[in-house]
């Protein structure tokens, strides 16, 4: 087992490499010419490199253990009952737990002053939840996808027109956590678990298409909260550390984290306790599976946290630098 788990950490450190390094050479490539950074903040990037590359690898192997498990397992169950009431109930608690733990929820959060953090992300994870209601009905009679999408879209577009713009850049931004490391592979096996149960023809092109869908709800949500907070400051500058030595920037990172373990074990916690009552209710789970998917979730947390700290402390100061110093450069048309 151990070097099953050895040999998995390997292959998610290679995927994680392949996502992170094409960026780390884009803004070195950056930073040694049109665009100078100060060492300080290109150190501060580089460790913050390398703790998302850390992170996403644990974060990886852990969705793969528990959120995908996860997710089949749950969705399988409330098919296997035929109840729509149910259904509905467990479809929106599922994408609301879920998109609650998204850390790329957390990152936008973050940046929006004008909406207070926790109103902001429970908007989005309510829309996330009453959206895969939508996706998982479609699949259960049978409605076209495209249908859905072009009607959900007429809404999004009519909408736009009475919301302020700051607001809809976030709104269209806001439909992108659905997409985010969390929630897709919890969703997407949500989906195969549901077309499991299902004999037809048409289950399992009717298991795809649910992350669609999803991503309409946040827009709405935003979008709802553009009419009815100020428009000012809608996106918030990141603060840009000032470094001076290799300790100040370990300071920096380690003084950060504490703040990040407690924001991913109350974004986690939902989680653990919906299927924990699942588990004790409906699906009794063998122990050698439960014990994989505690470890899958070990995984996560730790993944989480060092993927959150990299990004925030690492690579957004990073990236609000060379915005400012890039949009400052001369250009001509």
């Amino acid at each position: 087992m151990l070097s099953n788990t050895r040999k998995k950490l390997s292959e998610k450190l290679g995927e994680a490499l392949t996502a992170v390094l094409p960026i780390i050479c884009l803004v070195l490539l950056l930073s040694f010419t049109v665009a100078p950074i100060e060492p300080g903040i290109l150190l501060s990037f580089l460790a913050g490199a390398a703790m998302i590359i850390i992170g996403i690898m644990f974060f990886t192997l852990g969705a793969d253990l528990a959120m995908t498990p996860m997710g089949e397992r749950v969705g399988a169950a409330i098919t296997r009952k035929r109840s729509l009431p149910l259904i509905i109930i467990i479809g929106f608690l599922m994408g609301f737990i879920i998109t609650i733990s998204e850390p790329d929820l957390q990152v936008l959060a973050g940046q929006v002053p004008s909406i207070p953090n926790a109103v902001l992300i429970i908007a989005v994870a309510a829309g996330v939840g009453l959206f895969l209601i939508a996706a998982l009905l479609r699949m259960f009679f049978g409605i076209s996808l495209r249908l859905m999408l072009i009607l959900a879209y007429i809404v999004v577009f009519a909408l736009a027109a009475f919301v302020p713009r700051d607001f809809l850049a976030v709104a269209f931004d806001s439909g992108g956590v659905t997409t985010g490391p969390m929630t897709v592979p919890f969703i997407m096996a949500l989906g195969v678990g549901v077309s499991s149960i299902r004999s037809d023809s048409r289950a399992g092109d009717d298991s795809f298409g649910l992350i669609a869908l999803c991503s309409v709800g946040p827009i709405l949500a935003v979008m709802t909260l553009g009419l009815i907070f100020p428009a000012e400051g809608a996106f918030e500058p990141t603060a840009i550390p000032d470094i001076g030595s290799s300790t100040e920037l370990a300071r920096y990172f380690i003084s950060s984290i504490p703040a990040y373990l407690g924001e991913i074990a109350v974004a986690l916690l939902p989680i653990i306790v919906f299927f924990g009552i699942f588990q004790a209710v409906t699906l009794r789970l063998p122990r050698r599976q439960l014990r994989k998917i505690i470890v899958g979730l070990v995984y996560t947390y730790v993944g989480l946290v060092l993927f959150l700290t990299g990004a925030n402390v690492g690579f957004m100061p990073a990236g609000s630098y060379l915005g400012k110093t890039m949009a400052s450069l001369p250009y001509s048309w």
